[in-house]
């Protein structure tokens, strides 16, 4: 029984995470003031033009617009409807577009009147965001500034329901300290920061660490703060729960504790997971839950995912049902409200474990309103389409796109603008309650999320014609058709989503071989390369008619970049053929015109930020607070779009990454010293030794890895220029290169 003194403090308590998290009983109201602010960070020189105005609570998932006594006024019953408003007259109206690569908000000075009042209802209860892997392959080194802008954009997309995963190391380490864990017991758990996906899936221990205090400190600020300002605006994270990883040093303070070793496989040491048959698992969790809520609150959503690469050690299903039962009633005993939040990676990454009877044992073991799952690759392959619409839980529709973050120009752009509106009249779709975004990483093809966010306000199915001219002239502030034609070869090309799982790499990128591919370096297209080329001519004749917006130099710079990585394998088969014809002076010319390309990539791609290493490695450093730790995050983001792991990885190589700087001080030198030894075997008319070479190289590049030379922080030349050259450089090669 609860005594009056019990309910004064639980009171006290929730009342002090009110204050400080902005939570309260009435959190679903719109917060007019975190309105108004979000406004003027996007548009300061603007933001007066522009009124906030609640709408009823019973208008949830709506917003309004209307032009009133002078004004704009937005109208919505939350920060994120509000926000969407606003996103809605900027593109709709003055004709604006904001992405990760490329922003114009140039509005004029007397902003349009909207004709009649506006209503958009979304048919999307939940609008999910963000991947566990986005929190390392793009969000590593990110600072509050930066988590600003993305919360701003989450919202003017109508996304309310974002992973918020910041700060777990420091409530684990919290949980673990009063458990009585010193901190040599947890210097081998605790991974460095790019490696925390996987660290909190329970894939590795201890990777890319020792991790300094500081570093938790810092973060658990940064989460404080990421989530203060997405509940200010109306949306409801979903937060960490235990599933069952422990510390190795688990085994001897607990040493009945019932453990299992497990390995992801990829070149890394077993870690341990708990048992959830084990009492000390429920308590565990309970005590996670209780901590995590003290330092950051909750809205009762928690992501747990069982198994993530890894196989339970029976396909009993009457043991999944049991485990599923067991990790939900952890959660329910800190948390009466808990809502299990489940990637459903696993089903389609194992799918010759996860069957039809094991997954529905799985899932039938909590109820249907205490469980929501997340198809995470929606448009490569629906996973609701064989488990009976995940047998009748809530689940969310989501695009993945990237892997890694590869550099690619890639998508299925028929499928996005189609299928979402397409499985919600479906019948047979069961609970579909959401869409989202579930990409490894952010910060490339935006046209793809633009695209997919477009369904947030609306049940039909996009026009794709129509949609991409709105595109195009939001995007480069011009209606020349020569943009529109360009995008419909984007279309019929790189976003035809066909063949390929997702976007494919240069060969530039891949360890030197004479294949054509390696493992993690895959270079098959998804389209005759020469059908990209008439897009590259109409941005280029765009650009020297004077088309000149910030989205159109990312566009232009990455069409371009597109071109040449994929011209580099033809490049790459002159110089094998010269080889195997023991052309010397053939070989000599083809293997310089592949550096050549290689120095020509990375001189354009120094004119974008997006495709620079030194704001990568800049910010990771800015992290450290001596010498020491800066040494270590730097470390840590050379090694995880290089190498991955150590120097016998096999995962190098799978966050490749086209970018200025990498070109020329990674791959160029590797593809050099590969160059050297096949010279020298011609010379001598031998076989090079591939195999010393391999074992050679592994050792330069873990070097590399460990090196702290500079890069550039800022752009260098001029991005319409530097691609009219190489236009100018290549257009003519390539025209013989694919020439049938």
């Amino acid at each position: 029984m609860i005594t009056s003194l019990q309910r004064s403090k639980q009171l006290l308590f929730s009342v002090g995470l009110s204050l400080l998290f902005g939570i309260s009983a009435a959190s679903a109201q719109l917060n007019v003031k975190a309105s108004q602010q979000l406004i003027q960070r996007v548009i300061p020189k603007h933001h007066t033009h522009f009124l906030v105005e609640a709408l009823p609570d019973s208008k949830e998932n709506t917003f309004e617009i209307e032009s009133s006594k002078g004004k704009i006024v937005l109208r919505g019953n939350n920060g994120v409807a509000v926000a969407s408003a606003l996103y809605h007259y900027l593109t709709e109206f003055a004709h604006c577009q904001i992405t990760w690569n490329g922003t114009n908000l140039n509005l004029p000075a007397s902003l349009p009147k909207v004709p009649a009042k506006i209503s958009k209802s979304s048919p999307y209860q939940y609008r999910y965001y963000l991947n566990y892997c986005t929190f390392n392959y793009s969000m590593s080194w990110w600072d509050w500034s930066r988590w600003q802008r993305e919360i701003d954009w989450m919202a003017l997309h109508g996304i309310n329901m974002p992973l918020a995963i910041t700060g777990e190391e420091y409530t684990w380490n919290e949980v673990y300290k009063d458990m009585g864990f010193t901190k040599k017991d947890l210097d081998g758990f605790f991974s460095g920061p790019a490696y925390f996906s996987w660290f909190w899936m329970g894939n590795l221990d201890g990777w890319g660490g020792p991790l300094p205090q500081s570093w938790m400190d810092s973060h658990k600020t940064l989460q404080q703060q990421i989530l203060k300002r997405e509940r200010e605006l109306g949306m409801t994270p979903v937060l960490p729960a235990f599933t069952g990883h422990v510390p190795e040093a688990f085994r001897r303070k607990f040493p009945n504790a019932k453990l299992k070793a497990t390995n992801w496989t990829n070149g890394f040491a077993d870690t341990y997971i708990l048992d959830s048959e084990d009492p000390l698992f429920a308590e565990i969790g309970k005590k996670f839950l209780e901590k995590q809520t003290q330092l950051f609150g909750t809205d009762h959503l928690y992501s747990a995912d069982t198994f993530n690469e890894n196989e339970p050690p029976t396909d009993d299903p009457a043991y999944l049902s049991e485990l599923s039962k067991r990790i939900y009633d952890g959660m329910q005993q800190a948390d009466p409200k808990a809502v299990w939040v489940m990637q459903g990676w696993l089903f389609y990454s194992d799918r010759k474990f996860w069957k039809a009877p094991q997954i529905e044992a799985l899932l039938k073991a909590v109820p249907d309103d205490k469980m929501i799952l997340l198809d995470l690759a929606a448009e490569i392959e629906p996973v609701w389409k064989r488990t009976d619409a995940f047998y009748g839980k809530p689940w969310i529709w989501n695009m993945l796109n990237n892997f890694g973050g590869n550099v690619n120009l890639f998508g299925r752009m028929e499928g996005v603008a189609a299928n979402p509106a397409k499985d919600l009249s479906d019948p047979k779709a069961g609970q579909l309650k959401g869409i989202g975004l579930t990409m490894e990483a952010i910060e490339q093809n935006p046209v793809i999320y633009e695209l997919m966010m477009q369904h947030t306000w609306q049940k039909e199915a996009i026009e794709l014609d129509s949609w991409l001219a709105k595109y195009a002239r939001n995007r480069y502030r011009s209606t020349n058709p020569k943009l529109v034609e360009a995008w419909q070869v984007l279309r019929r090309t790189v976003y035809n989503g066909k063949d390929i799982r997702d976007g494919a790499e240069s060969i530039i990128t891949g360890r030197p071989t004479f294949d054509s591919t390696t493992i993690w370096t895959r270079t098959k297209l998804n389209y005759p390369p020469a059908e990209l080329l008439p897009a590259w001519d109409l941005l280029t004749e765009s650009a020297k008619q004077g088309v000149n917006s910030d989205g159109f130099r990312y566009d232009l710079v990455d069409v371009s970049r597109q071109v040449l990585a994929n011209y580099a394998l033809v490049v790459q088969k002159q110089w094998k053929t010269a080889y195997q014809k023991k052309d010397k002076a053939a070989f000599a010319q083809y293997s310089k015109d592949f550096i050549e390309l290689i120095t020509d990539l990375d001189q354009l791609l120094a004119s974008r930020k997006d495709f620079m290493l030194g704001p990568w490695l800049k910010d990771a450093r800015s992290w450290g607070t001596n010498a020491e730790e800066k040494a270590l995050y730097e470390q840590n983001a050379r090694d995880l779009i290089t190498l991955w792991g150590d120097a016998e990885s096999p995962l190098h190589e799978y966050s490749n990454r086209q970018w200025s700087g990498l070109l020329n001080d990674f791959y160029k030198p590797r593809w050099e010293q590969f160059f050297q030894v096949v010279t020298q075997a011609l010379e001598a008319n031998q076989k090079p030794d591939l195999q010393a070479f391999d074992k050679k190289i592994k050792a330069w590049e873990w070097q590399w890895v460990k090196k702290q030379n500079s890069f550039p922080t800022t752009e260098t030349g001029n991005s319409i220029q530097l691609s009219l050259d190489m236009h100018k450089k290549y257009r003519d090669r390539l025209t013989k290169a694919y020439r049938p």
